[in-house]
């Protein structure tokens, strides 16, 4: 018995040290790949403005002078994810433009690091300060959505609507404490290299996008090369790593509750409020989005069909309907 039980802690400290040994290489590769300035790596497609204070990367499609549409990315994504919804309201007259919310994209990244969901509700009004934008209508998708509706709170004449689109909002009662969390992940996140090694295994990796990608939708299938290719593009620009694991606190810790968590704000909120949401959405599940509906009078939800938390990837023709429909009735509000 004392001998297997020896030779289970052999193998238990060899799985240990190879562990450690995949996430050094991993983070050796990342600081090896991540050696373009983002000025330099961004697309010919897009420039940067100033917006509270940074360099933020935004493409624009559409006149100048068209009713305008601000479009917020979600998790590891950045403003190309909405190349086909700004191409089809150019189409149509409106001004469409999407940034890149730092630390994702080619936005300049805070330092320090400071990705609460207020300063980045800053930033989204920014730029619509730099484009001489006076009012718009804000997309908001997944983690996006808590900086958008931030930026409604702090600019509401600037905003003609309001559209959420899958969001992860964190709604709570401002009573109601936020949980402690466990002691494992607060050593985590506060171990900057390790947190890091972590981060370039398996968020900032390259061969694992797709894998991560198809674990926020519905059908894997969806998660094509031309989009797995997208996702991929902005992960060579110099300290995507750590930027991407300074901002891992404010996702799974948040220090405080912000404006877009308190019920009370959407009760008060007067901007129209359209929600589009997958019915098989498993991380932000379609009862956020009911509830979310309730609480904001006169709220408009739209439930997509057989469809995760990625709707303008897993159906973008449909997903494109929709929107055209949800931006036709907030222009043709006063």
């Amino acid at each position: 018995m004392r001998h297997l039980l020896k030779w289970s802690l052999r193998i238990v400290a060899l799985v240990a040290i190879a562990a450690a040994v995949a996430l050094i290489a991993f983070r050796w590769q990342a600081e090896r790949r991540e050696a373009l300035a983002g000025e330099r790596a961004a697309p010919p497609s897009g420039r940067f403005v100033k917006a509270a204070g940074l360099d933020v990367f935004v493409q624009e499609a559409g006149p100048a002078d068209g009713p305008a549409v601000l479009f917020v990315h979600g998790t590891g994504a950045w403003s190309e994810a909405w190349r086909a919804q700004m191409s089809l309201l150019a189409r149509g007259g409106a001004r469409a433009v999407a940034l890149d919310l730092p630390p994702f994209g080619f936005s300049q990244r805070p330092e320090p690091a400071s990705y609460g969901k207020k300063e980045q509700g800053r930033r989204i009004v920014g730029v619509l300060d730099a484009l001489g934008i006076t009012r718009a209508v804000l997309v908001g998708h997944s983690f996006g959505g808590g900086p958008t509706v931030e930026a409604a709170l702090l600019a509401p004449e600037r905003v003609r609507a309001l559209v959420l689109v899958d969001a992860a909002l964190g709604i709570a009662p401002p009573e109601e404490q936020a949980p402690e969390p466990p002691l494992a992940l607060r050593v985590f996140l506060a171990a900057r290299p390790l947190r890091d090694a972590v981060v370039a295994t398996f968020l900032t990796n390259p061969s694992f996008t797709r894998r991560l990608l198809r674990g926020f939708i519905d059908d894997p299938a969806r998660a094509t090369d031309e989009w797995v290719q997208v996702y991929q593009r902005p992960l060579g620009v110099g300290g995507t790593t750590g930027a991407v694991g300074a901002w891992l606190p404010e996702l799974l810790a948040p220090r405080e509750r912000s404006a877009s968590e308190n019920p009370a704000s959407y009760r008060a909120l007067t901007t129209p409020l359209f929600l589009i949401w997958g019915e098989r959405d498993t991380i932000t599940p379609l009862a956020q989005g009911q509830a979310l509906a309730r609480l904001v009078p006169g709220a408009e939800l739209e439930v997509m069909k057989e469809v995760g938390h990625i709707p303008q990837i897993e159906n973008a023709e449909r997903f494109n309907e929709v929107l055209a429909g949800v931006i036709a009735k907030s222009n043709a509000r006063p």
